[in-house]
Order: C-alpha cells, then structure tokens, then sequence
C-alpha cells in the first residue's frame, strides 16, 4: 500500500508538469512566436493571436500572410478576421454576434438592421461597416454597399476583405480600371485570395482592349 501511495504521489507530480508544460503561450509569448524560425512556432503564435490578440496584433499577422509555410498563411488571415471582429465593447460584440447569425441564417434585412445599429453606436468599430458593406451587396445595393466600403478603408486601407469586396462590385457594374485597381490592392495586401490570381490578367486584358479602341 505504501508503494502504491508513493507512486501515486509521484504520478501526481509528473501530472502537474505535463499540465504546466501545456500552458497556453502569454500575449508577449505569442507576439515574439510570430517572428521564430521555425514554422510550427510561428503557426502556434499566429493561432494564439487569434485567441487572445488585439488590434495593435494586425501588423504583426499582415506579414505572414507571404509566409513560406501555407499553413501560416492561412492560419494568419483567419486570425485577421478574428482580431477584425472584437469591438473592445461587450455590448457591440454582442450586437456583432447576433448579426452574424441573421447573415447565417440568410435574414439578411434583419442583419441589416443589426449592423446599422452597431454603425451608429461605435462607428470605429470597422467590422460593423464591412458587414453591413456586405449585406447591401447581398441585398443588390451597390452604391450602399461601396460607400460602407469606403468607410472601412478609411479605417483600415490594408482590410483585404472590403477591397476585394468593393473589386467585385465594380466589376458587376462593368467598371473595369476600378475593379483591377481594387483587386491588385487586395491582392498586394493578401497574395492568398482565391481566384485574383486569374482574375487580374483577364481584367488587365480587359482594359488594354478598351484602351485600343478609346485611342
């Protein structure tokens, strides 16, 4: 019985230090994670911003999305999106997460009404702008939709989402050089964005053409 209680006490032990070796990494631990060699670490640092980052965290994510690892790559624009969607308000978060799921459950002028209230009680708060951007684009309100956009980038030019966002509805507009120069600045800002890659070729084809026959 004694050995049994002395290896009890021994696993114990060994129990407390897995579990401290486990420990989630700091907000400083994982700011200078971002930055290692080693591409695990800095997969690790990335996901622990998106946890607990703030917006001060963006600068140091912006960078890793031209990260060698895809892994990173991906890692950093949802942790983007994660920092982009915290408000510092409890009650404006709230209000965030009750429009995301209206837009989930596609009762999009509802959602509409959610983050208009979110504009008019924290108009700083971007993300309030680029979703409700993103409803009057839902909602085939183009020029609405564009001038949330713009407001967005007012507040933050490097938001990939609402350039790209504004890219596609000039290009529904048939507004070519728009469109192009919206994409190539999303794309500048997130070289991962699918199918820009093609898209801008095509669209600078588009516009060479138009040239010819203005000239």
């Amino acid at each position: 019985m004694r050995r049994l209680r002395t290896w009890s006490i021994a696993a114990l032990f060994t129990l407390a230090a897995g579990t401290a070796l486990a420990a989630p990494m700091t907000l400083a631990q994982a700011r200078q994670a971002v930055a290692q060699a080693d591409a695990d670490a800095r997969l690790a640092g990335v996901e622990r911003l998106a946890e607990i980052g703030t917006g001060a965290d963006a600068e140091r994510l912006y960078g890793r999305l031209s990260d060698d690892a895809p892994a990173v790559r991906a890692a950093a624009e949802g942790a983007l999106w994660q920092l982009w969607s915290r408000s510092g308000d409890r009650a404006i978060d709230r209000l965030y997460a009750r429009g995301i799921e209206q837009m989930k459950a596609s009762a999009h002028d509802a959602a509409l009404a959610t983050f208009s209230e979110i504009v008019r009680r924290k108009p700083g708060f971007t993300e309030g702008w680029n979703k409700r951007a993103t409803l009057y684009f839902l909602l085939g309100r183009n020029e609405q939709s564009l001038k949330d956009c713009d407001e967005v980038l007012k507040r933050n030019p490097r938001h990939f989402g609402a350039l790209s966002g504004a890219g596609q509805i000039h290009l529904q507009l048939g507004h070519a050089e728009q469109a192009l120069d919206f994409f190539r600045r999303a794309l500048e800002v997130n070289p991962n964005l699918d199918g820009m890659a093609e898209i801008i070729p095509a669209l600078e084809q588009v516009v060479r053409e138009k040239s010819r026959h203005t000239t």
